[in-house]
């Protein structure tokens, strides 16, 4: 009988005990959870305050996930120490849990820059959690200026949630377009003209430079008032627990295929950890929902002795703002082929005879298929490519795999 603790209870998490109790029924398995609150769907939070969604709904597990899988969850607890020698986890209760196996799938946590005057401003919130969003619900009002600091995925998502709640809704970032890290200029523009389109105001190239008060100075010498502000600028990799008990870090913290810190019995999965990206061939932190589960996964499999790897990890975006529909995946260098229509684009960019990247806005035909070709690095000499930029279905897939995917059907 093993123990096995988790610190983290988010879609990584549940991945490891899935993948745990496939190779184990009976060991113990304990969750340690900041969240007093079942797992749940974060990217959902901003559906909640739109009223598309409730908790039940939310959750990324049914209720008795936790029984059924004869996992114990502490909730409403922190990690605060791990100590690899004696393996045992240290809570900030000052509780000691020991462990055979240990996952650290301890998530991110927003970063604030310490601007000027920001501790004088009433009615301040992050956006990354469940309680976050509730307690920026109590705030909402029909006559309530909302400023958001940050125009990536979450600032956006955010002022999509609230927009019909509140008076007006101002987003400002420091990069000259919206969702910068994911999106090229004219990519950008489409979703940005989208949220103007419905209300959303954007000081673009511009951030505050001090607050007095509810009101932002911004750099540009513009002001803002507003009523609430949000602040997503951005989050940082939790990987002090692992890096202050001697584990090998960078961003996030380093793992290997099999999601193996440098710790003995650590693994790491998640927003926390840092993988390598097939595209780029780089290693970086990639903060995508269904990548913790497959890290998560894999992490569990290999913390119950299994032999799983995970070798085809790579970025992958999928959002929509008021119904134009973005998705994008991989890196964005080699040759681009493009299509343009009416308020849409199609780009995929193709690399040593490979696909490793594409955008899609308002064209998410066949974007299962442009991501499976990127995750099992297909060679484009075995499909017909050049009718696949055009054509729906497998047809154009070859009949190697046909058969491998479909038994040879289409």
């Amino acid at each position: 009988m093993k123990n096995y603790v988790i610190i983290g209870n988010g879609a990584a998490a549940v991945g490891a005990i899935e993948g745990i109790r496939s190779a184990d029924r009976d060991s113990r398995i304990t969750v340690i959870s900041r969240e007093a609150c079942h797992v749940y769907a974060r990217p959902l939070i901003s559906y909640l305050l739109e009223g598309k969604t409730d908790l039940k709904r939310m959750l990324y597990r049914p209720e008795d996930f936790y029984e059924k899988n004869r996992a114990e969850v502490l909730y409403g607890k922190s990690a605060v120490k791990i100590d690899p020698e004696k393996r045992t986890v240290t809570l900030d209760s000052g509780e000691e849990i020991g462990y055979d196996a240990l996952l650290c799938a301890a998530g991110s946590t927003p970063f604030v820059p310490p601007f000027e005057g920001l501790d004088g401003v009433k009615n301040v919130h992050p956006f990354m959690t469940l309680s976050d969003a509730q307690a920026l619900e109590k705030d909402l009002a029909p006559d309530k200026k909302v400023f958001i600091i940050g125009a990536g995925l979450i600032g956006l998502k955010c002022a999509e949630g609230i927009l019909e709640r509140v008076g007006s809704v101002t987003v400002c970032d420091l990069a000259p377009r919206v969702l910068s890290s994911i999106l090229d200029e004219e990519c950008a523009a489409l979703m940005e003209e989208r949220l103007k389109e419905h209300g959303v105001k954007f000081l673009l190239g511009d951030t505050v430079e001090r607050f007095e008060g509810q009101k932002a100075i911004m750099k540009s010498g513009k002001t803002v008032d507003f009523d609430i502000l949000v602040t997503a600028v951005g989050v940082r990799p939790n990987i002090s627990l692992v890096k202050d008990a001697g584990g090998e870090c960078g961003r996030g913290i380093s793992v290997d295929e099999k999601m193996r810190t440098t710790l003995p019995g650590v693994f790491a999965a998640g927003d926390c950890a840092e993988s390598f990206d097939i595209t780029s061939q780089t290693k970086k932190v990639m903060a995508i929902m269904p990548l913790a589960y497959m890290q998560g996964h894999c992490a569990g499999v290999n913390m119950a002795g299994g032999g799983e790897t995970l070798d085809s990890c790579m970025p992958f975006n999928s959002i929509g703002f008021f119904g134009l529909h973005c998705m994008s995946a991989g890196s964005y260098e080699g040759e681009c082929y493009e299509e343009k229509g009416e308020g849409t684009i199609k780009r995929l960019y193709v690399k040593d005879g490979r696909l490793i990247g594409f955008m899609l806005i308002g064209r998410n035909e066949r974007a299962g298929i442009y991501t499976a070709l990127i995750r099992n690095r297909t060679p484009l000499s075995e499909i017909d490519f050049e009718t696949l930029k055009k054509t729906p279905g497998l047809a154009p897939m070859g009949k190697n795999y046909r058969t491998e995917k479909l038994g040879g059907a289409v």
